[in-house]
């Protein structure tokens, strides 16, 4: 064996996965297809780039060190600033002895003892155990349009931006998506551009995110605080430092109301969704709170239909994921700036010179970008061919849509673990405190299988019972009635709809897990009963 462990990707997983693996005595090797560290804001580098979790709580807990050395400039950190503290803990605790660097993998094999993973150059690599750290949001969506290949200038997807950035000054540039990366990406290149095209399908909420510099003051008190802040957040839903308000919001008067929403706008950030209880549970909640953001956008864009354009109808408030914005709105009451209304007038095709939509109208364009999103969770690990027992590919388990126990484990993969795979709170949590609580408890049971010599199989009677669960949580909210939710697929042609992540809260799930832990992994064949093993691999 070339490892006990390959881990693959060295973003946030998979940086933590190495340290937490190699200080239990595993000889762990992680292979990386870039050339430095950062996973996904490694690669994506588009103007406007920055995380919309505050950087006090966007960052490790693992190591309280680490805590009181770094110190963060902004309230939300830019794309820059969050690769450089993820480069400043490879270098604190000398990890990047143990990465390879430049290594894209194109295929991983179970075989009786382990797994074989072989890179695209063909050169292999052997371990007892493979861990995925390829993240949620890095295979990159291209829309299928015609003629993408004949236009005459440059177009690029925001998840791949040229390391040495784009000159759009001047130009005519046109940008197709309007969701979270689309909201950072318009007003920076509305400033940068000669003019900017904005091709809308999908109207969207965002809430300001009220960015500024950090104070001394506020970091000392942050970095006092960060046992209490690291207690919150594992006891929360989202894995967030803050609990959701008990407020029911259609118990107050219109004046108390509009009063509370006021001063959570002003305020800003994603806590916005906190100032009052049941937002993704109660419609009436959410019809008072989604009514509130279409005044708000209405009061900031001075030109009415193009207001209402903006306006989201067709969905409640949060169900698809919620942006925070540095003057989205208000950039479309710059003269340089279009909107066009692609579900009114849908693209027909790109040409030479730029956009042709069905009603013949053209749209010239020296630059094109494409912040159309990514095949989301599962997108990242059907990118290789990941083979289990007996040559099962993953591809053709997961045809009719993804299914795992807690998103750890696939039945018919031994020994094969998935760090925020699909049906795990992953998307819908901050994402380090999701990673941490992963790679725990993956470190945990890879330690009980290296004492025991067993090998961990995720049940197909397991994948069953966790699949209704996690139909059952998304139910249970508002979330599944966005139909068009990069969360259930909808983004993708041809991809199933499930509801990919866990929504039943971060703390339950972590609970979740740590009952399986206690009770000896019964749901990967290592406890109860083994007849559950005979199952066919992969049934859902």
């Amino acid at each position: 064996m070339d490892a006990d462990v390959i881990v693959i990707g060295a973003g946030f997983s998979g940086l933590y996965a190495l340290h937490r693996l190699r200080s239990l005595g595993f000889r762990t090797q992680v292979l990386e297809a870039a050339d430095d560290v950062g996973g996904t804001w490694y690669w994506n580098r588009y103007p406007g780039a920055r995380c919309d979790s505050e950087s006090y709580y966007y960052c490790y807990s693992f190591d309280p060190g680490l805590e009181q050395e770094w110190r963060w400039s902004e309230r939300y950190p830019g794309q820059e600033e969050i690769r450089a503290y993820l480069g400043h803990v490879a270098d604190r605790h000398d990890l990047r002895r143990d990465i390879t660097f430049g290594v894209r993998v194109g295929s991983a094999r179970r075989e009786e003892d382990g797994w074989t993973v072989t890179d695209t150059t063909g050169t292999s690599r052997r371990c007892r155990w493979l861990v995925t750290a390829v993240g949620c949001l890095s295979a990159a969506n291209v829309p299928d349009i015609p003629g993408l290949a004949d236009f005459g200038g440059e177009w690029h997807h925001t998840g791949q931006w040229p390391h040495d950035g784009v000159d759009v000054a001047g130009k005519r540039v046109g940008i197709v998506g309007t969701g979270s990366t689309g909201i950072q990406a318009i007003p920076v290149l509305a400033e940068q551009a000669g003019h900017l095209t904005v091709f809308q399908r999908t109207a969207n909420y965002s809430i300001p995110a009220r960015n500024a510099p950090l104070s001394e003051d506020e970091m000392a008190a942050t970095k006092a605080d960060y046992p209490s802040i690291r207690q919150v957040q594992q006891g929360s839903t989202n894995g967030h430092p803050f609990v959701n308000s008990d407020v029911d919001v259609l118990d107050l008067p219109a004046d108390q109301r509009r009063e509370l929403y006021e001063a959570a706008w002003e305020r800003g950030g994603l806590r916005f969704r906190a100032a009052v209880k049941d937002v993704l549970t109660d419609p009436q909640v959410n019809e008072v709170t989604s009514d509130f953001l279409r005044d708000k956008i209405a009061e900031v864009v001075h030109d009415p239909a193009t207001a209402e354009t903006l306006t989201p109808r067709d969905h409640p408030f949060a169900t698809k994921r919620p942006p925070i914005d540095s003057g989205y709105f208000e950039t479309y009451n710059r003269e340089n700036v279009t909107l066009v209304d692609v579900r009114a007038d849908p693209i027909a095709a790109i040409t030479r010179d730029g956009m042709r939509l069905e009603s013949g109208a053209e749209h010239p364009l020296d630059v094109l970008v494409f912040a159309t999103g990514f095949n989301a969770l599962t997108g990242p690990l059907l990118a290789f061919d990941i083979r289990g027992r007996d040559g099962t590919s993953l591809r053709e388990a997961w045809r009719d849509g993804p299914h795992t126990h807690l998103g750890l484990g696939v039945a018919g993969f031994p020994d094969l673990f998935t760090i925020t795979g699909p049906g795990s709170p992953s998307v819908l949590t901050n994402m380090p405190t999701a990673i941490e609580q992963h790679v725990d408890w993956i470190a945990d049971a890879l330690v009980h299988l290296r004492d025991t010599g067993e090998v961990a199989e995720a049940t197909p009677e397991a994948e069953r019972e966790w699949a209704a669960e996690v139909a059952r949580a998304a139910e249970a909210t508002l979330l599944p009635q966005a139909a068009s939710s990069w969360y259930l697929g909808a983004n993708v042609p041809g991809k199933a709809r499930v509801f990919l992540p866990y929504a039943g809260g971060y703390a339950r799930y972590r609970q979740t897990c740590d009952d399986e832990a206690a009770a000896g992994y019964p749901g990967f064949g290592l406890a109860g009963d083994r007849a559950a093993m005979s199952g066919s691999p992969g049934a859902a």
